[in-house]
């Protein structure tokens, strides 16, 4: 199989690069100048043994192609306010021997949150999910980092919206050979649902840096019991702390890596790289669509969704809110839901 990465960035270059590395063909797919970096120099891969370089092809959308391979794998890997973008433009593509994209390949959504594999099932007849535990960092048009050791992540797999199928245990496969653990489970989403209430945190770290504090510790406490209440009174499943503990263990431990310092999440290093866009209304924003949905109150999701969209469309700086100040905007937020 071929895998076609589509968003080759911190998690779709790492994944990219890894998969290359155990001796698989890979494509990747970026703009900009991570595009011209990946032509020109190849993708460099930091990890804890060194620094890798591949030289792999690179381009900005299907056309560059031709026509898609058979036994193609489509990895979407952007960010999920980029998906339908993304979903529009590789699922027209045509396929050798007839068909489309969106007819014939299975296409694996590699991100945070649940609503882009919802986008794609709309397109595509194939639609795999991905629980991502997988701590890696874009550090410059290029160079993207993963600091964890022994493996490099923990990657869950399965149909969506549930199942197993021959593929899934295929990708599987390639990807325990490419550092990473990837168990193939029916219920994929019940990872993903747990793996969002911790992506909770990321507009809160975006706002005001590192959750480090205990009172930035005993917010985040609050946001996550929030979601905690929607999924419940959605009737939602979600895989428990300690099932969560059980399976990475010590599998995934960071180490220092030279020349690629471990930087925040996804949405702290949207802002840093100054994208004008951010994931929050697919993470908090999800929780607060389904606390609308079901009659739960969700003040303080609802506020982080709204700071971090205006931080982001205001190229506001990276953790520039003291966390004092947004304390005291949440303890408004919540006697206003309350009156």
């Amino acid at each position: 199989m071929r895998y076609v990465i589509i968003g080759a960035g911190a998690v779709g270059g790492v994944i990219g690069g890894r998969l290359a590395g155990s001796g698989h063909e890979v494509v990747l797919v970026a703009r900009g100048a991570h595009l011209e970096a990946l032509r020109d120099r190849g993708l460099r891969l930091r990890v804890p043994e060194g620094e890798l370089t591949h030289r792999l092809p690179a381009v900005d959308g299907p056309a560059a192609l031709g026509e898609l391979r058979p036994d193609d794998v489509l990895v979407l890997a952007v960010k999920t306010q980029d998906s339908v973008a993304a979903l529009q433009t590789w699922g027209p593509a045509p396929v050798a021997g007839g068909g489309t994209a969106a007819e014939r390949l299975p296409l694996v959504c590699a991100q945070n949150g649940v609503e882009s594999q919802r986008l794609a099932l709309r397109l595509f007849r194939r639609v795999y999910g991905v629980c991502v535990w997988l701590p890696s960092t874009y550090v410059e048009p290029g160079v993207v980092s993963a600091a964890g050791s022994p493996l490099t992540g923990i990657l869950h797999l399965g149909r969506h919206p549930h199942g197993t199928d021959e593929t899934a245990l295929l990708i599987a496969a390639d990807l325990e050979k490419s550092h990473f653990e990837a168990p193939v489970v029916a219920d994929v989403a019940r990872w993903q649902y747990a793996k969002l209430l911790a992506n909770l945190g990321n507009a809160l770290e975006a706002v005001t840096g590192p959750v480090d504090s205990e009172e930035a510790a005993e917010l985040f406490r609050r946001v996550r019991a929030e979601g905690a209440a929607v999924l419940a009174a959605a009737g939602i499943p979600y895989a428990s702390t300690e099932e969560q503990r059980a399976v990475r263990g010590d599998k995934v431990t960071l180490v220092p890596l030279d020349g690629a310092p471990r930087g925040g999440g996804s949405s702290w290093q949207s802002l840093i790289r100054g994208t004008g866009t951010i994931e929050a209304d697919y993470l908090n924003g999800e929780i607060v669509l389904l606390g609308r949905l079901h009659g739960v109150p969700t003040p303080l999701n609802e506020l982080l969704q709204h700071l971090a969209d205006t931080f982001a469309r205001e190229r506001r700086a990276a953790g520039s809110m003291p966390v004092g100040e947004l304390v005291r905007l949440a303890g408004e937020a919540v006697v206003n839901t309350r009156g």
